[in-house]
Formats: C-alpha cells, sequence, structure tokens
C-alpha cells in the first residue's frame, strides 16, 4: 500500500468540506421536510422542534457524556442569559421559515438566507464598529436596491425575506460573542431549554384551538413530527464539526449551499412563481453576494501578510 499523500492538515480540510456541504444540503432540501409534516401548522410543528430537539441534546450529552461541561456553563449565568436571547432570535427564524415554507413562499424564504452575509456585514458596522471596505459597501448597495425591486414586484417589503435574514444575523452575532465557550450541543441544549416553556404554551394553545395532529394522522406522519429533534441537530452538529476544520473563508462559500437548493426547491420542484422583477431582484443579490466574495478572497491574504512579524 501507498502512504497517503496528504497531510493531517488536508485532510481535515478535506472532511470539513464534505460536513459543511452536507450540513448546508441538509438545510437547503429542509423545505420538503416540513412539507411532508401536514396538516401539522408552523405552531404545532415549530413546538414539537423545539421539545424534540431538547430530548435528542439530552440522549447526545447523556452518550457523549458531556453532563459535566454543560453544569459548568450553568454555572455562568451571563452565557446562561446570553444564549436565552440568542434563543429568542433562532425561535422568530423558525417560526418564520416554517410558516414561509407552508404558505407557499420557499423562494421569498431563500433571499432571506441569500442576503443573510450581506445583513452580517452590517450588523458588524452596527454593534462591532467595523469599517467596510469599498467592495463590502458596493455590495451592501446593491442588496438594498435589490430589495426596493423586489418590494415593487410583492408590492410590499419582503418581510418574510427580512426577518430571516436579520433573525440569522442576530443570532449570529450573539453565538459569536459567546465564542468556543459553549459547544453546538450545549448550545442547542441550553436554546431549547429556554424556548421549552414557550412551546409548551404554543401547543396548548393549538390543542385547545385548531387541535393537535401529532399521534392522530398516520404512523409515518407521527414519527416525522419526532424527527424533527435529529432534523435540527444533525445538520447544526455537521456544521459545528466544518467549522473547526476550514478556514472560515472556505465556510462562507459554503453557506450559499442552503438559499440555492432552496430557491430550487421553490421555483422547479414546487412551482413558484418567478416573474421578471423577481428574478432581477435575486440577480442584484446573486450580484452582490459575488462582489462580497471576491472581496473576501482578495482581502484575506493581504490581512495574513498585514498580520506577520516583520523580517
Amino acid at each position: 500500500m501507498m502512504p497517503s499523500s496528504r497531510s493531517p492538515e488536508q485532510s481535515a480540510e478535506r472532511s470539513g468540506v464534505v460536513m459543511a456541504v452536507a450540513a448546508y444540503a441538509l438545510w437547503g432540501i429542509l423545505p420538503l421536510y416540513f412539507l411532508l409534516l401536514q396538516p401539522s401548522g408552523a405552531f404545532e410543528i415549530v413546538g414539537l422542534r423545539i421539545l424534540f430537539s431538547l430530548v435528542f441534546c439530552a440522549i447526545i450529552i447523556t452518550v457523549t457524556r458531556k453532563w459535566p461541561a454543560l453544569v459548568a456553563i450553568l454555572r455562568q449565568p451571563r452565557i446562561v442569559f446570553t444564549m436565552g436571547l440568542a434563543a429568542v432570535f433562532i425561535f422568530v427564524n423558525w417560526q418564520v421559515y416554517v410558516f414561509a415554507t407552508l404558505d407557499g413562499k420557499v423562494i421569498e424564504a431563500s433571499l432571506g438566507y441569500f442576503i443573510n452575509p450581506i445583513v452580517t456585514v452590517l450588523l458588524g458596522v452596527i454593534f462591532l464598529r467595523e469599517k467596510l471596505r469599498i467592495a463590502q459597501w458596493i455590495a451592501v448597495g446593491t442588496s438594498l436596491v435589490a430589495v426596493v425591486v423586489l418590494a415593487f414586484n410583492y408590492g410590499a417589503l419582503p418581510w418574510i425575506s427580512l426577518v430571516l435574514a436579520f433573525s440569522f444575523g442576530l443570532y449570529g452575532l450573539i453565538k459569536k460573542r459567546v465564542g468556543p465557550a459553549v459547544d453546538a450541543v450545549s448550545g442547542l441544549t441550553l436554546e431549547t431549554a429556554w424556548l421549552a416553556p414557550v412551546a409548551i404554551v404554543q401547543l396548548a394553545v393549538v390543542g385547545s384551538s385548531a387541535g393537535l395532529t401529532f399521534g392522530t394522522v398516520s404512523l409515518a406522519h407521527t414519527l416525522l413530527l419526532v424527527s424533527a429533534g435529529v432534523v435540527t441537530a444533525v445538520p447544526l452538529l455537521l456544521f459545528a464539526a466544518a467549522a473547526r476544520r476550514l478556514p472560515l473563508v472556505y465556510l462562507g462559500l459554503t453557506q450559499y449551499l442552503a438559499p440555492v437548493l432552496q430557491f430550487v426547491v421553490g421555483a422547479f420542484v414546487l412551482g413558484e412563481d418567478m416573474p421578471p422583477a423577481r428574478w432581477i431582484g435575486f440577480a442584484l443579490v446573486w450580484v452582490a453576494l459575488t462582489i462580497l466574495t471576491v472581496d473576501i478572497f482578495v482581502s484575506a491574504p493581504r490581512a495574513r501578510r498585514a498580520s506577520l512579524p516583520a523580517q
């Protein structure tokens, strides 16, 4: 047998790419999963998603014997309350996304994740006082023009896209502040633990009004609802593993896979309407993302050279 010519770093990057692609591919086809959960409504789906995610995380923590690590985090009130704030934003994101999917607005939802990188850059300016390069300003400006074009097309602001972009952007900002102090499983455990009371109230309201569908449709439907915890946690764990192996530049590029797949599902699988104005709006967003991506590749080597000590 010939010895492998790849270094450990190259092997780690290779596995990281596979994990990142798998994570974003799973997120990309998520609309099809939620559509399989009908006739369950958005409030019931999200409520069950929260509770079963919490159960699945508890199982993972037990199997991997990570309870001491979680207890150590619980002894830090600042981190616990920070994760509570993150839970608010991810709850809004989940609720709006499921609502959009069941309402036949997968394309509009995909737009939210297309403009999310632009929103992340903008949030860095507002909250972290980061300074934008000229190319980044051009990307932000182009995205704003795209939103205006799409607003004229919809006859109103594309609020689903904007809520998804900003809720996930703010969620990412909070998670960035927490940093490596909270691993992926512990983070999702804390977030779903914060949201569990909300989920219970939500399910109680649905049960007393429209009525819960859980356990009443079919065995397959019930199993699909129960699997919400796995569907939520698995891509998150894959992403966390990829993030440890890949440079941020490569990780940033793979994030476009999810909205691309969501767009394909909405436009070509579900047959949602794509009039010319909407194509123009999306094209402007894609131009902005191209500018942003090229800028990242150009500026990253310069930043590394600037950080090197003088010889």
